[in-house]
């Protein structure tokens, strides 16, 4: 009789899908901030430049929800965009305690110049793989995704920018 210690192996870990997703963050995120080292940015930052980007006088709360970003560690994101004069924080004509973030001329310039260095962090994230099997993975975490997404702590609420959107042109 086998004592139950000495059949667990490191296989249930190893194999389970919270921990290899979990190490393809890791690799993901070593392999983003080395081929995006010139600009001293981290991925979670890129994404906020983006969104911002994208949704020019956002508000915290709705950046928040556009990156799936918890918005308590997100304020320090904010903050480092602004003390390096990537983004402004202006506030709301509609309610002063309410700060609108923009980019900054420098934020977009950076913006513009960081996206072939992400383009090639991507492409190496998934070299190792052949082009069908890229297509498969892609379609099936984002399958994954979007089906477990109200499991998250913060779920992502790409529709608040929308709705944010609609009342800055009313």
């Amino acid at each position: 009789m086998q004592n139950r210690r000495d059949s667990v192996t490191m296989d249930a870990v190893y194999t389970k899908p919270g921990y290899l997703f979990r190490r393809m963050q890791q690799i993901a995120v070593a392999i983003f901030v080395e081929e995006c080292k010139a600009f001293e940015l981290t991925p979670v930052q890129y994404a906020a430049l983006v969104a911002i980007h994208s949704h020019p006088g956002i508000d915290a709360t709705r950046l928040s929800a556009v990156i799936a970003f918890d918005r308590s560690t997100l304020g320090n994101v904010i903050e480092r965009l602004e003390a390096k004069h990537l983004i402004s924080r202006k506030p709301s004509a509609e309610d002063k305690r309410v700060k609108l973030l923009h980019l900054t001329r420098s934020g977009a310039a950076l913006l513009r110049h960081i996206m072939p260095s992400v383009d090639r962090a991507q492409a190496r994230m998934l070299q190792p793989l052949k082009p069908a099997d890229r297509k498969t993975l892609l379609a099936l975490l984002a399958q994954l995704v979007d089906l477990n997404n109200e499991a998250s702590r913060v779920p992502l609420r790409a529709e608040d920018a929308f709705e944010h959107l609609g009342k800055a042109s009313a």
